[in-house]
């Protein structure tokens, strides 16, 4: 029986951008499934709730079933462990990334010496996008339609009405 790759690629996709999709579907280019884990942060306070962003990035990644959508609070390593994950995808946008990423990948491997990190670039197209950007300009009624899939922008129109 074939060994099955998993990733996991861990976020609070808030909401998820056309980024955030592009990094999910180039890292099927090596591996065979990837876990998005929806984080549940309990110091921020999201424009979406949980079940909102699970199923936001469920229709951005139009359901492909070779990514699993779930969420977790706690330590990443301990959820991609409990999940079966050794690979941990992170997005790197900008070198000023670079740092905590770094840090944070040091200190996985600390947690769980058995979890490797690896760093994607995104596409040229979607290096500029970011969760707070597409907020702040859904938040002003500007347009986020070549940032995020269709859903997503309804779903945040539907968030900051024009009153």
């Amino acid at each position: 029986m074939p060994t099955t790759n998993v990733a996991m690629y861990a976020g609070s996709f808030d909401p998820i951008t056309n980024g955030h999709a592009d990094l999910i579907k180039r890292s099927l280019g090596f591996v065979d499934r990837v876990i998005v884990a929806v984080a549940v942060n309990l110091s921020k306070q999201p424009v979406f709730t949980v079940d909102e962003r699970t199923a936001l990035i469920r229709a951005a990644v139009e359901n492909d079933p070779r990514v699993e959508v779930r969420s977790f609070s706690g330590l990443l390593v301990d959820f991609a462990s409990t999940s079966g994950v050794r690979l941990i995808i992170r997005g790197l946008r900008a070198v000023s990334d670079f740092e905590y990423e770094y840090q944070m990948a040091l200190m996985n491997r600390h947690l769980a010496p058995e979890m490797e990190t690896v760093f994607m670039v995104p596409s040229l197209d979607t290096t500029y996008i970011s969760s707070s950007l597409v907020r702040e300009i859904a938040r002003f009624h500007g347009d986020v339609t070549n940032l995020v899939h269709p859903t997503v922008a309804a779903a945040l129109r539907a968030k900051f009405p024009r009153t």
